[in-house]
């Protein structure tokens, strides 16, 4: 595979393994598990045989132990195997209340004479990296910046950046090439920017689809619009920017978009207004708690009820348009409304979605519409 600018850190300190310049312990800085997961399965690779792992891997956690504890299995050999291995989880915890002077009083004390035979790897998963370092929030900075001054001189620094777009698109296209398939050009960007450069979906939804058209030989936009569901999502908040806007004409044509890569039935019915009921609540929420940037929107909306984050910009600028709760509350109504007559078999269901769009899109009647509120918030 080519070098990639965002796996360099990730691709040095493989290339350190086994070698001279091996350190005796590193920390693996960033929530990129994807990365994380690279340097975790080159670390098995090189020191790790599945015939005594239960006696050389030891998976720690500073939350449950003591970096006491971790430093003596560091440092005692053991019997059944040749070489230790040791993952430590939560490393935060050694930079919360205290000064911890006994704790890295130890770890100076132990690299400055480290078992040659024992690697221990610090996770700071606390820390979220940007691509762009000078992106990087401050408080992530600071936690960055004291890990470096207190471990720096101990152990190696392995950054576990967010993966950039563009390689995040080569990532794809190399994978797929490597099965003997084409993604095509617009599909590969569509695959990316749907699902946020998140590379463990990325690394997810690739699977799906080198599955879904073996033996055709390439994946094309279609596909990908058929097989990711990040991507459908996309369409959908295509359609409510649009409904946002009061633009009919477009909304009318995304929404012919959506029930044509749909299969028109009752079940894709429900589940296009389930997604737009969704969908403005979040904008509702988003409204009501004054959202103002993607870092806050985590805050304001639970597990399970968040959007893809490539949505989420896109999203607060939408509910920022509804002037006030009531024009949310009122297309929730017009949807609870075009709910009960799906589920009642009406002739033509295409025909209900649409009358909904353009309600949607259009301004708020002075009139209440009645009978409705109560179902407002059930879907």
């Amino acid at each position: 595979m080519t070098s990639l600018k965002s796996f360099a850190s990730t691709e040095r300190f493989l290339a350190e393994l086994n070698t001279d310049a091996m350190r005796a312990g590193y920390v693996l800085l960033g929530d990129e598990m994807f990365l994380y997961e690279r340097c975790r399965q080159g670390v098995l690779e090189h020191f790790v045989d599945p015939g005594t792992r239960d006696f050389c891997l030891h998976d720690m956690d500073l939350g449950d132990t003591s970096i006491f504890e971790v430093l003596d299995i560091a440092q005692t050999p053991s019997l059944m195997a040749p070489f230790q291995v040791i993952f430590v989880r939560s490393l935060k915890n050694l930079y919360t209340r205290g000064a911890k002077k006994e704790e890295f009083a130890a770890i100076d004390a132990y690299f400055k004479s480290p078992n040659p035979q024992a690697l221990i790897l610090f996770i700071a998963d606390h820390i979220r990296i940007p691509t762009d370092l000078r992106k990087m929030d401050m408080q992530d900075k600071d936690r960055y910046e004291r890990i470096r001054e207190t471990m720096g001189d101990a152990c190696g620094m392995v950054e576990l950046a967010r993966v950039s777009d563009s390689d995040a698109i080569k990532w794809a296209v190399e994978t797929a090439a490597a099965s003997e398939i084409k993604l095509e050009p617009d599909a590969a960007r569509e695959l990316v920017d749907a699902l946020g450069s998140d590379m463990m979906m990325l690394r997810s939804e690739m699977e799906k689809l080198l599955l879904y058209v073996a033996g055709k030989g390439r994946i094309t936009l279609g596909d990908v619009e058929t097989m990711v569901l990040a991507a459908k999502q996309r369409s959908l908040y295509e359609l409510t920017d649009a409904i946002s806007q009061r633009d009919r004409a477009r909304a009318l044509a995304l929404l012919d978009g959506l029930l044509n890569a749909s299969d028109g039935g009752e079940d894709a019915a429900i589940g296009h207004l389930y997604m737009l009921a969704r969908t403005f609540r979040q904008m509702l929420i988003i409204l009501e708690k004054n959202v103002r940037d993607s870092r806050a929107i985590w805050q304001a909306l639970w597990q399970g009820f968040r959007m893809p984050p490539f949505a989420a910009e896109d999203l607060i600028k939408q509910a920022r348009r509804y002037k006030s709760r009531r024009d949310l509350t009122r297309a929730l109504r017009l949807i609870a409304r075009a709910d009960v007559e799906i589920r009642s078999n009406p002739p033509d269901k295409r025909l209900v979605l649409e009358r909904l769009v353009v309600e949607l899109a259009s301004e708020p009647k002075s009139t209440i519409l009645d009978g409705w509120s109560q179902m407002t918030m059930a879907l």
